[in-house]
């Protein structure tokens, strides 16, 4: 038997950060995300040694250990070996050797939720394998308690319900709880959203947590541009909402400019030099908004190009060296199958 799972990489749309604690817990917060053709994969398989293999292959890392009950958190492939001691812990494992593999569809550090992602793609094939009964709301908890709890890595909540779920979202957080909002947008207008959206990757990636911290860290110190920057940004979700389900795509690009300029607020580092520079470039040739993805300081950014000017977009944006990853909008989440 092979158990495999996949999971949706997102872009988010609106209200990125307003997920981070501790900001969520005092205000509340809000975030429209959707889902997307690229995916985090992982694959268990037993082997016939009692040995706990694991490996990234899109990062060609490798990692073999005799079966035990907890694996070392020491900086390589954590993902994987925090998924497998909090099941181990939870649920109880089989004392039979396997091996687990993943393969994610973008890099780390490119700010569409890739880290999570791979959570919730791992948690998926154990819960395949173990015939685990869990919901989607399950899932995407336990994702976020092994990332944020047991490995201690700095971060929002929005990607796990994004990966469990899947479609276009609007997510409200307070404190501990999270609803899930689908969206019912009509086929026509995330065609349009679709056609006019550019994904950009600038080719530099960056460790988020570092961002989040400081971010976090802002809110703890009651710094008012910074809480107020994250006050318009769930603000702007709404309006994002708005603008999708009554079909006013003409007002999406503003939506997102105004977001951008908010988000350069919230924390030293979310845009940079460079950053600046694409953005200013992408407006120039046609774009009417557009925003950083994920945490910001490197990775992919997305544009909005009304009408046909996308294609003068991505001819200026392949000026500086990254490059436009297609994609189409998806609306499953998480899915796990046994072969």
């Amino acid at each position: 038997m092979i158990y495999r799972s996949k999971a949706p990489l997102r872009i988010g749309l609106a209200g990125g950060g307003t997920d981070v604690s501790p900001y969520s817990d005092l205000y509340g917060g809000a975030i429209l995300n959707a889902t997307v053709s690229l995916n985090a994969y992982a694959n268990i398989e037993p082997v016939s040694e009692k040995k706990i293999q694991l490996q990234a292959l899109d990062r060609h890392e490798v990692q073999e250990y005799d079966w035990c009950t907890e694996l070392p958190i020491d900086g390589k492939l954590d993902l994987l070996k925090g998924v497998y001691n909090r099941i181990q812990q939870q649920f109880g494992m089989p004392e039979t050797g396997f091996r687990l593999s993943t393969f994610v569809d973008a890099p780390a550090g490119s700010g569409l939720g890739t880290s999570s992602t791979l959570v919730v793609a791992i948690v998926g094939a154990f819960a395949e394998m173990l015939r685990l009964p869990l919901g989607e709301y399950d899932i995407a908890h336990l994702a976020y308690e092994i990332e944020r709890n047991d490995l201690k890595m700095a971060g929002g909540k929005q990607d796990q319900y994004a990966a469990t779920f899947g479609g276009v979202n609007y997510m409200e957080f307070y404190g501990d709880n999270v609803v899930v909002n689908p969206l019912r947008i009509k086929q026509q207008y995330l065609f349009e959203l679709e056609n006019n959206l550019v994904l950009y990757y600038t080719a530099t990636s960056r460790e988020s947590a570092k961002i989040i911290e400081k971010q976090s860290q802002n809110v703890v110190s009651k710094k008012e541009k910074p809480i107020d920057a994250m006050h318009q940004l769930k603000r702007q979700a709404q309006l994002m909402k708005e603008a999708l389900l009554k079909g006013r795509l003409h007002e999406i690009g503003e939506i997102l400019d105004f977001g951008f300029q908010q988000k350069k607020q919230m924390a030293e580092g979310i845009s940079n030099t460079l950053m600046d520079e694409i953005y200013e470039a992408a407006k120039k040739a046609g774009a009417t908004g557009g925003k950083i993805s994920g945490a910001g300081g490197g990775g992919f950014m997305t544009f909005y190009c009304p009408a046909n000017t996308k294609y003068s977009v991505i001819e200026k944006l392949n000026e500086f060296g990254g490059f436009v990853r297609n994609y189409q909008f998806v609306d499953h989440g998480l899915t796990s199958w046994t072969i």
